[in-house]
Parts: structure tokens; sequence; C-alpha cells
């Protein structure tokens, strides 16, 4: 019998590779359910395609349009209607959303007692502990689909936890690693989007330019796989051909290695146990010419040293790290505020906000939503500047 597939955020790059997963291997998958922010012409052509049991759209416009043109089919609207998808039993719920607003749909999913095939990093940033603590008290699986994540999943795979020397995650670097301080001041968010390597969403792949994305995988990591963060190490590798790698405490380091394709571990988190053959290109090893590391550099690049910072403080700081950094990304994305002021933003905002260490989906909220209001008043008053 095909297992049942809830896709969160369909029409993003996620989703998009969701689908092709789906669209593979018809006869052990199947789509229950899909979601959109507002992208409702790209879920027309999903739901003639896939024929999802309901579909959410987040915008109630675009709500109200979308159930005009299906009349029979079951539309939900809103994060209320995101929560109650999740919650509705499958065998698997993909999280691809973007952002925060992915925390209740992962606790919701969990609490119903679905596995999640988590892509959306943000919700484990802000309340990992959470998330992890939901999920063993739900006998709930959370299998990562961040292509590092996936990566020291599987080199994790049989061995005993405790022989884990250390985990390095490996980046990019993105496009502007080996750029000057002052080129980065001109850096327009079109050309921050333009990941070399890899085919991402805009606001993951600003990230990426900024290394925010790395900082955020390191505190998802700590979640994940229950290590602190002095077992955790990033390491550039610009190539993109090793994705993440285990270092055991006998000196044995095992990598995973494979072509820059999102489908490859959203495929092993929908398949998982099991392996299936691929259709995807495969790695050409004697193609590869190199295969470099470099030490990142938090100097140039300080949302890394921000995020760190974030995973020493614990508690609602990830949640406050992530929210200032989602309000400083759009503002940079709406041409506001320069590049750089990304990081001067988060920094200014991680210096000012209460870090509670108490951890509940309250005081994770309450910070979520302070973080936002002083990184707007970051913002206009260096717009004022």
């Amino acid at each position: 019998m095909a297992r049942s597939v809830t896709i969160l955020g369909s029409t993003g790059s996620i989703g998009d590779s969701a689908l092709k997963v789906v669209r593979n291997y018809p006869d052990q998958l199947s789509v229950h359910a899909l979601s959109t922010n507002s992208n409702i012409h790209q879920l027309e052509k999903q739901v003639q395609e896939f024929n999802p049991e309901v579909v959410v759209v987040m915008d109630e416009g675009a709500a109200a349009e979308f159930q005009t043109s299906h009349p029979d089919l079951n539309v939900l609207v809103g994060l209320d209607g995101l929560c109650k998808l999740a919650s509705a039993k499958c065998d698997i719920v993909l999280c691809g959303v973007v952002g925060s607003v992915g925390l209740r749909p992962i606790l919701a999913a969990i609490e119903s007692g679905n596995n999640v095939a988590l892509a959306n990093k943000e919700p484990m940033v802000m309340a990992g502990n959470l998330i992890m603590d939901a999920a063993r008290d739900k006998g709930v699986r959370i299998l990562p689909v961040d292509s590092e994540h996936n990566a020291i999943f599987q080199c994790l795979h049989g061995q005993n936890p405790d022989d884990v020397y250390k985990i390095h995650l490996t980046a990019s670097g993105g496009p502007f690693y080996r750029n000057t301080h002052d080129e980065l001041m001109d850096v327009t968010p079109e050309q921050a989007a333009n990941h070399p390597t890899w085919n991402m969403g805009a606001k993951i792949s600003i990230d990426s330019a900024t290394l925010m994305n790395k900082g955020l995988e390191i505190i998802e990591a700590m979640w994940l796989f229950n290590l602190p963060l002095d077992k955790i190490e990033v390491v550039i590798h610009p190539q993109s051909i090793i994705h993440s790698l285990v270092e055991f405490t006998d000196g044995s380091i095992l990598a995973h290695m494979g072509v820059t394709d999102m489908t490859l571990p959203i495929q092993y988190a929908l398949t998982w146990p099991d392996r299936v053959a691929s259709p995807m290109a495969r790695l050409d090893l004697t193609s590869m010419r190199d295969i470099t590391f470099d030490a990142p550099d938090f100097t140039q690049f300080p949302c890394l040293a921000h995020a760190l910072e974030a995973a020493r403080a614990g508690g609602t700081a990830g949640a406050v790290l992530n929210a200032a950094n989602e309000v400083a990304v759009e503002a940079f994305r709406q041409h506001e505020i320069p590049f750089l002021s990304i990081a001067s933003i988060v920094g200014g905002v991680m210096d000012k906000a209460d870090i509670r260490s108490d951890f509940t989906l309250e005081s994770v909220l309450a910070a979520d939503a302070e973080a936002r209001n002083l990184a707007k008043h970051e913002i206009s008053a260096q717009v004022m500047a």
C-alpha cells in the first residue's frame, strides 16, 4: 500500500522536489494533502495531477478564489488550517514551509502521531527541545530533510551515539565567501538569492549568503542528534559534494557524498528505512578535480557568530535569533536595508532582547514577538539615520 504524504509548502522549492519524488514512485507514495501560501496557480496544477483530499491556502483572499473554482474540494485557510492539515492522519508530514510559521503545524502533526520529514529548520531553532520531547512522548520519528542533517542521519545509522567525537556541517560559503567587506556593501537581494551550488528559495539562499543558514543548522543539529555545541563544527566546502561528515572517537570519519539535488534527501526521508532505486543523476567521481575545505570567517560573516551566541545562551535565544533574522532578511529583500545590515540588526536584537531560560511554547512565542518588534525598531532607526 502506498505511503500517504502531506506536504506543507507544496508550491515552494522543497515541495516541488517532494512531488518529483512522489511522481517517481506512484506505487510507494501518494499525496494526502497539499498547502501553499498564495500560489494558487501552481497549486491548481498540483491538485489536477495528484488529487489530494484537502488543501490549505494560507492567504484568505487566494483561498476564497481557489475554493470558488474548486467547490467540491476541502479548502482550509490560514495557520489554523495548516495545523488541522498537519494533524490529519497520514503516514508522514513533510514540512517544507519557510520560517517560524512551521512551528505550530509541526507540533500538531506530532500530537496526532504523524511522522515528520523536516525541511523547515526555523521551528527547531526556536523550540527544538519542545519538538523532540513531543516526538519522544508520541513515538514519532523526526526525519531530517536538510541535506546536511540528512547526511549526518545516514552516517549515524547503526552507530553508537557515544562514539561520536564531532560532526562537521559543511557549508558552501554562499556566493560571497571570497568577497571583501567593501564588495559586500553593495550586494543586491537578487545577487544574494543566486546560490552557486543549490537551487533554493530566496530566504534560504540569502541566509546561506550571510552564513546564518549554517548557524541555524548548528542549533538544529544540537536538538536532532542530542549533541552539545562543542561537538558540532562548521567547515566551508565550496563544491557542495560532501554534504556533511561524522568523526568518531577512534579517529574515523564517515562522509556523505552526492549530487546537489534536494530530491535525494527528500526521497530518503519519505521512503525511510528503505533505500529505493533512484532515476536522478549520479555523482561522477572521476570528474571531481577539487574537494577543498576552509574554516569559516566569523568576522566577515558575523551572523554565524550570532548563531553560536544563541546556541550557547540556550532558552529562548534561538527564537530571538530566528525572529530577528526573518525580519531583517525580509527588509533586505524589500530593499529597505543593505546586505550588511542583516547581521547588525540581528546582533542589536540579541543584545536587547530578554532571553529566558524557561522553555515553553508560550515563552518561545513571546520571545519571537518581542524580537520581531525590536528588529523593526532597529530597521527604522537605520533607515532614519
